[in-house]
């Protein structure tokens, strides 16, 4: 049961952390210029440049990969570990 939870939280932590480091990197490049994660403005003050997928956006989508992470480091700690890990290896005294 608990290797279904591990793959499950490296898998979605993963997932989560590439799509909005990389994914979402790899569309705002393909949509073209600007690479700004702030609205451009020119000298009148008027947006000219918007980013396609907001800054807010892709942190948010980073941290739920951070905290998903987290939260199975959280599980891991309260777990009790296995019933063969607890046993230690036994060396018999000459």
């Amino acid at each position: 049961m608990t290797d279904i939870i591990d793959k499950a939280a490296m898998a979605l932590s993963a997932g989560l952390m590439l799509l909005g480091l990389v994914g979402m990197g790899i569309v705002e490049i393909l949509a073209g210029a600007p690479y700004s994660p702030v609205p451009i403005t020119n000298e009148a003050g008027e947006v000219v440049a918007t980013p396609l997928i907001s800054p807010q956006i892709r942190t948010g989508v980073v941290l739920a990969g951070i905290a998903v992470l987290g939260l199975y480091a959280a599980y891991k700690i309260a777990t009790p570990l296995a019933d063969d890990a607890d046993a230690g290896h036994e060396t018999v005294a000459d």
